[in-house]
Formats: C-alpha cells, structure tokens, sequence
C-alpha cells in the first residue's frame, strides 16, 4: 500500500493544510461538518436518496454510465435541492480560504465545478483511478492547479465499504505515468469529515465489498472562474432557489461574472451586460 494520507484538525491552519496539499496532494479535514449540519444535511439527504431510487439515468455515453455503475445512487444539482448544502457546505469557510490561496493566483473569482451525492452500495465496484482535472484535458498546462476536489463522508468511510482512493503524491508525477493498484491508499474517516485533494491527484471511488454497509458521501470541487464547469449549476439551479440564496453562493454557482478587466483582461457570462443574477431577482420581483 502507499503511504498515509496526513489528517488534520478542523482548526488546523490554511498553512498546514496547503502544506499537506502540497507534499501529498491531499489530506483528511476532521470534523469538516459540525455534528448539527451532519445530522441536518443527512436528513435532506434522506429525502433526495429516496427520490432518486430507481430513476433511470440518460447518461451522455456508455463510458459515463460504466464509470458510476449501477450499483451507485446518484444525486446531482445539490444546490438546487439542499437549503443545508447551500447555507453550510457550498461557501464553507474552510474552502473559501483554501480556493483563494489556490486559484485566485489564476482567475479573476473562481466557481463550483460539480457538487453530486452518492451512495456506494454493497457490490459496487471501484471506479479506475484518475485525476478530476482531466476533464480540461486539452487546456494547457499551467502553472498551479486549477481545481480544488473533496469528499466529504456523510457515513462513516471504511476500506471495505467503498472509502475514497487516494495516490499520494501522484500531483507530482509526470505525464503518462499511470498509478499501480498497490500504490493507492483507501481513505478511512468517520462521518464528517472530508478528504481535499488537488484536481491533479490520483484517486478513484472504492469497491463496496461489505454484505449490508452503504457509503455516503458528496463531492465539493471548485475551479477557476473562467473555466466551463463539469456540471451546468446555472441550469440545474431553480430561479426561485437562487433569489433565496446568498449573493456568495449566487457568484459560486455561476449567477455572477468573472471580471478581469482589473488584471488587463475582459468579462465572461453577462446577461444583457449585466449580472445573470439581477435578471432573475428582478423576474422575481416582477412577477
């Protein structure tokens, strides 16, 4: 197996974590939830779980549909669906700070990428090991990352019952190297905590090879503000859950602009020249 994938407190320091961030290319965050917003998201969560069994999913090609499987209960358009997600997870304070250190030094405002829930049931199998940021395979190399990934255990990760796998260090290697099974290290953490890695580390979600244990959890990504997203939140965001939302959670969602013409550079994703947030408050004033 690899090494240890390091876990810090939740009050540990930006700095410790960035320097975790940057020797391993990722770490465990304790008690990234409180026990109250674990219990209220988890509820919520109950609710979107039990809708979404037995839906049939019209994934884009097969290769999308292979690699969640069929024995994953998926949940996407969190923000759309979860007051908890929005008002405790989306502008957590913990990946604010750690976006502003990490991305700000390459976009104007950076955005989330996709926010999915997912059940990982018994029989599941793991997804091969890959990096986040391989969906912006044809941009070009740049210097520092461009996406900031986590899984936050919403029950408790184990290595039987489908815990993240994580390569340490593998943010470091080079082009066309491709991990070795034994080099990856599955991520056991209790509920509420959550595992940050980089957009260019290794991993993969693990087997369930447990007879009767699901494994919930969500992935939180962010990336630069300038960048298409994984998932269109703008789309898979009600107008009537954006006016209620805070004008943070608007901008993150993809509701505002990404201004660069203090750095010398241009505006992207105006509405009739404005924000796409003052269209739909001012729609939902007017109606």
């Amino acid at each position: 197996m690899g090494e240890v994938i390091p876990s810090v407190p939740a009050d540990a320091t930006d700095d410790v974590m960035l320097d975790a961030l940057d020797e391993v290319g990722a770490v465990i965050v304790e008690d990234f939830l409180s026990p109250e917003v674990l219990e209220t998201f988890n509820r919520e969560v109950d609710q979107l779980i039990a809708a979404e069994r037995g839906i049939v999913r019209d994934f884009p090609n097969e290769a999308i549909a292979g690699f969640f499987g069929d024995r994953v209960t998926h949940v996407s358009g969190v923000a759309g669906k979860s007051r908890c997600f929005v008002d405790h997870v989306l502008c957590h304070p913990r990946y604010m700070s750690i976006c502003d250190r990490m991305l700000l030094p390459n976009c104007a405002d950076y955005q989330l990428n996709i926010a999915h829930l997912m059940e990982r049931l018994p029989g599941s199998e793991a997804q091969f090991l890959h990096r986040d940021e391989w969906v912006w395979k044809r941009l070009p190399k740049l210097e520092g990352e461009v996406q900031l990934a986590s899984l936050i255990a919403l029950s408790d990760f184990t290595a039987d019952n489908g815990g993240t796998l994580v390569v340490p260090g593998s943010h470091r290697w080079e082009e066309g190297r491709y991990p070795e099974p034994d080099e990856a290290v599955a991520t056991a953490m209790p509920a509420g905590s959550a595992v940050v890695y980089l957009g260019s580390t290794f991993h993969a979600g693990g087997a369930n090879v447990t007879s009767d244990v699901i494994r919930r959890g969500i992935h939180v990504s962010y990336t630069l503000g300038w960048l298409r997203t994984e998932e269109n939140n703008c789309l898979s965001t009600p107008p009537e859950v954006v006016r209620a939302m805070p004008q943070r959670a608007r901008e993150l969602l993809g509701f505002g602009i990404h201004d660069d013409l203090a750095a010398g550079g241009g505006y992207l994703g105006v509405v009739e020249l404005s924000e796409p947030w003052k269209r739909i408050v001012a729609e939902g004033e007017a109606s």
